[in-house]
């Protein structure tokens, strides 16, 4: 693992694997949601400024979300949570993204829908390449175990010289495959991004097993209730619009 690639000369400021694989997933996530937009029939010279507004919702939710769930759960003070340079929800930054990209498509006239479609593989590339950072960290790891693959994060957050499962890699396992199906389903979904949420939160709860969360309520932790939420709204809104017929895309 390599939690840290360098410090800035000249300062005490260094640059972690997780803020640069971060970077390179809004990168990669705005190379195809360019590309998608065109195939949507929607302006790509909207998606740079409307992945700023994204980008800047989706740190501020993650920060945002982990500030409340910890000081919540652990006690620590809420301000010096909020302020610290650790502590990124994909959860709370994907709340925050979402907000920010309906108000950022509302601002800048792009179609929610169109937009919404054009983002959905995106974020699961986006998300697995955030995934990998974790793992370079030594961060989300999971339970303890013998299983062949398992590996220790003795500079971990926290650290740990136990063998547990990586975690991290399991969900960029599912995630890539899931992109691929995106791509693929991407002229077929009646609602593109409703199918990520959905396989999102199905990955979720089954990656949980082998996570370390304390369960919350009927045997299921905290982060397997918020993927049954995703299950529940992604699929509810491709009902939703699979009853409202195809998008009528401008050529």
């Amino acid at each position: 693992m390599y939690p840290e690639l360098f410090t800035v000369p000249g300062t005490q400021y260094t640059i972690s694997t997780f803020g640069v694989m971060m970077a390179m997933g809004f990168l990669v996530g705005y190379w195809i949601t360019q590309k998608r937009m065109v195939e949507e029939g929607l302006d790509p010279e909207a998606a740079p400024n409307i992945l700023i507004w994204i980008m800047l919702g989706g740190v501020g939710g993650s920060k945002l979300y982990f500030a409340i769930d910890v000081s919540i759960r652990e006690g620590y003070p809420f301000f010096e949570l909020l302020f610290a340079r650790a502590g990124i929800t994909w959860y709370g930054g994907l709340m925050g993204g979402a907000l920010a990209g309906v108000l950022a498509c509302y601002y800048y006239g792009v179609n929610i829908r169109g937009f919404a479609d054009s983002v959905a593989p995106a974020l699961a590339v986006g998300q697995a390449l955030g995934r990998v950072g974790c793992f370079l960290v030594g961060d989300d790891y999971g339970k303890v175990t013998d299983v062949p693959w398992a590996v220790t994060f003795p500079q971990g957050a926290p650290p740990t010289l136990d063998w547990v499962h990586p975690t991290q890699l399991y969900e960029v396992a599912w995630l890539l495959p899931v992109a691929a199906f995106l791509w693929w389903r991407r002229k077929k979904s009646p609602f593109l991004l409703g199918e990520y949420l959905a396989l999102n939160g199905a990955g979720r709860i089954v990656i949980e097993h082998w996570r370390v969360n304390e369960e919350v309520a009927l045997g299921f932790t905290e982060p397997q209730w918020i993927g049954v939420a995703l299950i529940v709204v992604g699929t509810s809104l491709w009902f939703y619009y699979l009853k409202q017929g195809p998008r009528q895309i401008e050529a």
